[in-house]
């Protein structure tokens, strides 16, 4: 088995905290370093720490909330201000998909907004350790394809 490649990738939309996993994707192992940066909102601050020697981003919303899905719009716009790139490897996630009777947010918008992004999609809920594993292993794929190293398939609307 090859040797495993290292990735650095960002979580928006949690409370601050630095890990490292490692995961294997299509027989290749990775070595990834998380960072997540905390409540970020639209009035903070978007540290420069977050946009150096990134791979990818995941940015997260709660279906439940529709401040939450404007925020994370504004958030993309500093994302791509800081890194100074038109298009940058993003998993789009809409949290707390178990609470149906909260929604406001639908699956169907989340979708449109990726697409709107050219970012990949899919609704998890944080009870789900499975859906976690899922989302890394995405935003992977979805960096390794703007680094030219992975096929370029788009997928529908996935709930996990």
């Amino acid at each position: 088995m090859p040797q495993p490649k290292s990735r650095k990738i960002a979580v928006l939309g949690y409370r601050s905290v630095a890990f490292t996993k490692m995961i294997t994707v299509n027989g290749q192992e990775y070595h990834l370093q998380l960072v997540d940066t905390a409540g970020q909102d639209e009035y903070s601050i978007f540290p420069q720490t977050y946009s150096i020697d990134i791979n990818g981003y995941i940015l997260v919303y709660s279906v439940t909330s529709n401040k939450s899905f404007e925020v994370i719009k504004v958030i993309h716009e500093k994302l791509l201000d800081m890194v100074g790139k038109v298009q940058v490897p993003i998993m789009l996630v809409g949290n707390k998909k178990d609470l149906h009777m909260e929604r406001v947010i639908s699956c169907e918008e989340g979708k449109a907004l990726a697409d709107l992004w050219n970012a990949a999609f899919m609704e998890s809920s944080a009870k789900e350790n499975q859906t976690a594993v899922e989302v890394f292993k995405r935003t992977i794929l979805e960096a390794e394809k703007m680094e030219g190293g992975a096929p370029q398939g788009r997928t529908s609307c996935s709930l996990m």
